[in-house]
């Protein structure tokens, strides 16, 4: 098969590109023109930027996809409330627009498999406990509004028979594959390997520590995301968690980092936000219509992969 990945330079997208590279597939990788990454090795790139209608029509028709793996986003909750416009037009528009290049050579082509990747927050922050998928969507953010309606576009245009087609919805991403390290400054452990290294002074948290949430270490998502593309069956859509189904407290996170790395981490704690104590992802789905499990994301094991990472960023 021979798939488009787009945001196929980021942390996760190149993860994805080399598990479909492994399991003998064509690869092509979709960047807006980075240049601090290169692509996994033996993955093509071409250029593109999806804002541009008519540059990803051209990227599609001359391309020859078999698939297409969607991951290129804007993916900050707190940016997108100052810049929720930006989010529409890239999260948005930016799959309107792929999905119209997708229509434009339906005719030429096999029906495609579609793999989208959304997010476990257009959940919403309301809820406790397990969160399946057939919860009702309540995103709270332009960014998880964005998602939404990438989601119901994807989902409306499977309908019609045009390709098959999964959304993944991945929980906390840890972890690191190739070397690749996770710099994003929202996220909890990489926060926490910056304050062992000094680029902070003090990891920040919300009250005890005690809120629990579900960690899912980068190979598991990319492997989640080559079966469903895989499993795609043109005329249907399906939503899928992609989590380890294991709940781990805040505070149980800063101790494991601690005890994998020998280093201590200074702490500042800030008064609780009204937030669910427990969000887990009900992973059976997952298990039953893709055979997956999340054999990488031991807690240590994701620690271990992400510090070693980190430590060649220098």
């Amino acid at each position: 098969m021979h798939v488009l990945v787009t945001g196929g330079l980021g942390f996760l997208g190149h993860a994805v590109a080399l598990d479909l590279l492994a399991a003998g597939h064509r690869v092509t990788v979709l960047s807006r023109g980075r240049t601090d990454r290169k692509p996994a090795p033996g993955a093509d790139l071409v250029t593109g930027d999806l804002r541009d209608r008519a540059g990803i029509a051209a990227v599609v028709r001359t391309g020859s996809y078999d698939g297409v793996v969607h991951l290129a986003a804007l993916t900050s909750g707190r940016d997108s409330l100052a810049n929720p416009l930006t989010y529409f037009n890239v999260n948005a528009t930016g799959t309107l627009h792929l999905l119209m290049a997708l229509d434009s050579v339906r005719d030429r082509a096999a029906p495609a498999s579609f793999v989208l990747a959304s997010t476990n927050i257009v959940y919403g922050s309301q809820r406790s406990g397990t969160l399946s998928e057939d919860l009702e969507v309540h995103p709270e953010s332009p960014y998880g509004a964005s998602k939404v309606a990438a989601e119901q576009m994807v989902a409306g245009y499977a309908a019609t028979g045009a390709f098959g087609a999964m959304t993944v919805r991945p929980f906390n991403v840890a972890g690191a594959v190739d070397g690749i390290a996770d710099t994003d400054p929202v996220r909890l452990i990489p926060n926490v390997f910056r304050a062992m290294t000094g680029q902070i002074d003090y990891l920040t948290l919300n009250g005890d520590g005690s809120a629990v949430r579900d960690f899912v270490h980068i190979a598991d998502v990319a492997t989640g995301i080559r079966l469903a593309l895989d499993a795609c069956t043109p005329g249907t859509h399906h939503v899928l968690n992609l989590a380890s189904g294991v709940g781990t407290s805040m505070a149980g996170v800063i101790a494991a980092a601690e005890q994998v790395t020998g280093r201590s981490v200074a702490v500042r704690q800030r008064p609780p936000k009204p937030e669910p104590s427990h969000l887990v992802g009900e992973i059976s789905r997952a298990r039953a219509l893709l055979g997956w499990e999340p054999a990488c994301s031991g807690l240590t094991r994701m620690i271990t992969d992400g510090w070693t990472a980190w430590q060649r960023l220098g």
